[in-house]
């Protein structure tokens, strides 16, 4: 059943590319997003280009960044010609870095920093105020706390994913939407089925090898509360100096 495009939130730039219209003119609110692709298959360019549009669009977005650092953020937002500066000045997104410990960054009380990795990203209020939350990327979170690893191992990935997703419901019952990239490789079909399970919207990026050139592509797999029609596929490519551009679906 398709909704009003009014009562989506639109990821704008319809003059820069189409990806606004290729997704059906936006993300219905109260909707948890799904991207998966493997190291290299843009997910990060993704997240930053909807932040980025959905700020121009005049919402605001917390953007949780488990690689970044603010300064790293807005150098490569830059990079791509996002300017994210004046939204940051504006407080129209809230960059939070996630210190997760991979490089044993954290130190006195390491493990216990670790212990509470999730708890704490769910009862950091302010975080959640946005009208969309982006983590990126969901699977380190996952894969480094403790709780959930040691639940893993006792086989009950399923619970594990559910007390996080039981959170994420609570949040979009108030009309946000959460999107979440995750590199599938990283993590066992047991703990990332409940996610695929429970997203409104799922997305894959995909690369794909056309003799020497590698291409891109979105796949939609699921689209719930779509506003016009959301393309299966859409090539796109991140250029330096340009964003995400659409490619023609006409190219071979």
């Amino acid at each position: 059943m398709s909704i009003a495009s009014t009562d989506l939130f639109s990821l704008g730039l319809d003059d820069h590319d189409r990806l606004n219209k290729e997704l059906g003119g936006g993300i219905p609110p109260g909707s948890i997003i799904l991207v998966e692709g493997d190291y290299g298959a843009g997910k990060s360019a993704m997240s930053q280009r909807f932040t980025y549009g959905l700020c121009e669009e005049g919402h605001e977005v917390t953007y949780l960044s488990t690689e970044l650092t603010v300064g790293s953020f807005l150098d490569q937002m830059h990079s791509l010609s996002y300017d994210m500066v004046d939204h940051i000045l504006d407080e129209n997104v809230l960059f939070l870095h996630a210190d997760i410990g991979e490089s044993n960054a954290l130190t006195g009380g390491e493990q216990k920093e670790r212990k509470e990795l999730l708890k704490r990203l769910m009862e950091a209020e302010v975080m959640w105020e946005a009208d969309v939350i982006v983590i990126d990327t969901f699977d380190a979170i996952l894969r480094n706390d403790p709780k959930f690893e040691a639940l893993v191992r006792q086989n009950e990935e399923r619970q594990a994913a559910l007390e996080v997703i039981s959170y994420f419901r609570d949040v979009i019952s108030q009309g946000k939407c959460i999107m979440l990239t995750v590199d599938p490789s990283t993590l066992d079909e047991e703990a990332i089925g409940p996610f695929r399970a429970i997203a409104d919207v799922f997305i894959e990026l995909e690369m794909i090898e056309v003799g020497n050139d590698v291409r891109r592509q979105i796949n939609v797999l699921r689209f719930a509360g779509m506003g016009e029609q959301v393309g299966d596929t859409v090539g796109f490519s991140v250029r330096s100096g340009t964003g995400i551009v659409i490619e023609s679906r006409s190219v071979a």
